[in-house]
């Protein structure tokens, strides 16, 4: 059999492919290859996904057709193995077929416990001044008591097993440092080196710091690379290879493009160790995904710091790249000297290296593994460092604002006043985005063509308002709802009726004088809209959802869940 070993690896691509996809197609997922993208010489990308759940999905990225599928196949077990693809759904059904939610070391507590007892010094520093346990219950499955989960994390520092709530991971850390690799040296170096890359890169971001050219004399020395460069140069676009370690401090690159049409600049980092692995991941992130003709549409640069440096703006380049960056990430004098750094030891001397520098900067490393699906996996915390958000989320935006009236949402035209009335407190409380979809707000996958796909959480208050008795209120609601651009022509002519009915009840006019007028207006709607303002008709097409299966999309969520479930239960059998 061939065997391609490439840098930082600790066995063959052939073997890393085999053992991950062995490992998952061992559950009982059904991978398919969904998309391949070859834009350029040596640069690859491709998206899998399984054939019942499509939440189940990964991407992946490599000089070869072969790197990439194994990348996207490391992808899909670091994030099984993490359970982050499940991280944003509703859970709690798998508590009637399993003794666990996460992870079979999981630790459930009741909110009124004390942070202190929870928490350690760092992530209480970080998070705890004005926080309350309560406010860290969890997402997918705090609806029933004890409502907290925390999981261990080894600290670095000393060795210590601390307790991690798993809605302060998911609200704050999201996606960043998880990791899988053919051993646990390869696997934490890469999850550190994203780490790095992504605190670095925001860094650089937030700071305008203007980063040194990478010199052709260095670049020569990656042909295979220079190759992909050039391809993407000779499509018109320009390309700067740039020197992000700030002085070879940092094990970061960054590729910058240009775009010649529309003035878009589109920067993209890669980290690690080894010189070479951090520019081909640069390179190669910057097209994962996307056609040459995908690649316009991102914002030129700018001189307006304020727009950079807006916590929502970074938080775009993680999510995918598409914010502001200022001139000085075209600016021809550097801030700092260009280093020619590399580090060609091995992983475990990498790993202690990665950790320690972030020792020396004062952040405390956090690791949890996972090899019970049969690969290794980890997932990293840096506490103030490796957070993606700020931790205002946690009191603003957190994830969990709808579990405590998913229970109303299941059985919303039977809930009674009492809950529609905290339900919508909730909703207008917390600033929920009108235009954010009811069951995604919820993390119940929608079933298509449905009302309860459509449904967005500005029509949601509406429907309230009503059922509540609130006309006027309602009538001003259902001016936003008509304006947000939603809805199908069906809902049109409800609303239209529904609009024309509630006037009329507003301003105090007997709607029954103008019924014959409304009637040839908006036709069976009119009969429609005002059994709808008169409370006689209340949240028209949102059915009960059955708790244990909302609906067809979800059942099929949960399904692909036990499947993980299932395979750490076999794992832990003697």
């Amino acid at each position: 059999m061939t065997a391609t070993f490439i840098p930082g690896k600790d066995a063959a691509l052939e073997t890393s492919l085999d053992t991950l996809k062995g490992h998952i197609e061992g559950l009982g997922f059904h991978i398919v290859e969904a998309r391949w993208l070859n834009p350029a010489p040596y640069i690859w990308s491709v998206h899998i996904r399984d054939r019942d759940c499509p939440q189940v999905f990964s991407n992946g990225k490599g000089a070869t057709r072969k790197a990439a599928l194994a990348s996207a196949y490391g992808e899909m077990l670091e994030r099984l193995a993490t359970r982050y693809l499940w991280a944003d759904f509703y859970l709690t059904p798998a508590q009637n077929h399993f003794p666990f939610i996460h992870q079979a070391e999981e630790q459930w507590f009741a909110p009124e416990t004390p942070l202190a007892e929870v928490l350690d010094e760092a992530f209480l520093q970080r998070y705890g001044d004005s926080l309350t346990l309560a406010e860290l219950r969890d997402m997918n499955g705090g609806d029933a008591a004890p409502s907290v989960c925390t999981l261990p994390y080894v600290r670095q520092r000393d060795g210590k097993t601390v307790n991690v709530p798993v809605n302060l991971i998911g609200n704050m850390f999201v996606s960043n440092g998880m990791s899988a690799g053919n051993t646990r040296d390869e696997g934490q170096v890469q999850g550190l080196s994203e780490i790095l890359e992504r605190g670095i890169k925001e860094r650089i971001i937030r700071d305008a710091i203007t980063l040194p050219e990478i010199p052709a004399e260095v670049l020569a020395r990656y042909p295979r690379i220079q190759q992909g460069m050039a391809a993407l140069e000779a499509s018109g676009f320009q390309l700067r290879a740039l020197d992000a370690s700030l002085g070879g401090r940092y094990p970061v690159i960054s590729v910058v493009l240009l775009h010649p049409d529309d003035g878009g600049l589109y920067a993209c980092f890669g980290a690690h160790p080894r010189f070479e692995v951090a520019l081909e991941r640069a390179l190669t992130e910057l097209v994962q995904g996307r056609a040459l003709d995908e690649l316009g549409g991102f914002p030129p640069p700018t001189a307006d710091m304020d727009l950079v440096t807006d916590p929502h703006n970074l938080e775009l380049h993680f999510i995918d790249a598409s914010g502001y960056v200022s001139w000085a990430l075209l600016g021809e004098t550097p801030d700092v000297a260009f280093s020619d750094w590399d580090d060609s030891r091995g992983n475990a001397e990498q790993r202690e290296s990665l950790i320690e520098l972030l020792h020396d900067e004062g952040h405390d490393v956090y690791i949890a593994e996972h090899t019970e699906l049969g690969a290794y996996a980890s997932r990293i915390l840096v506490p103030g460092f490796s957070d993606i958000y700020l931790p205002d989320e946690l009191k603003w935006h957190n994830n969990n604002q709808a579990v405590p009236h998913r229970s109303t949402l299941f059985a919303l035209p039977d809930a009674g006043a009492a809950a529609w009335q905290a339900l919508l407190a909730c909703l207008e409380d917390n600033n929920v985005n009108d235009q954010m979809s009811v069951l995604e707000w919820a993390g119940i996958v929608p079933d298509p063509d449905t009302a309860w796909e459509r449904l967005r959480v500005g029509e949601l208050k509406l429907w309230l308002l009503l059922a509540l008795g609130e006309q006027d209120a309602a009538f001003e609601q259902l001016s936003m709802v008509r304006a947000s651009g939603n809805l199908v022509a069906e809902d049109e002519r409800r609303f239209d009726a529904l609009a024309s009915v509630l006037e009329l009840t507003v301003a105090n006019e007997p709607v029954d004088d103008y019924a014959r007028a409304l009637a040839f207006y908006h036709g069976e709607a009119f009969a429609h809209a005002r059994a709808l303002a008169d409370g006689v008709t209340t949240f028209p097409g949102l059915g009960a959802m059955n708790p244990d299966a909302p609906t067809v999309g979800h059942k099929r969520l949960l399904e692909g869940y036990a499947k993980v479930l299932r395979g750490q239960q076999r794992a832990a059998r003697p």
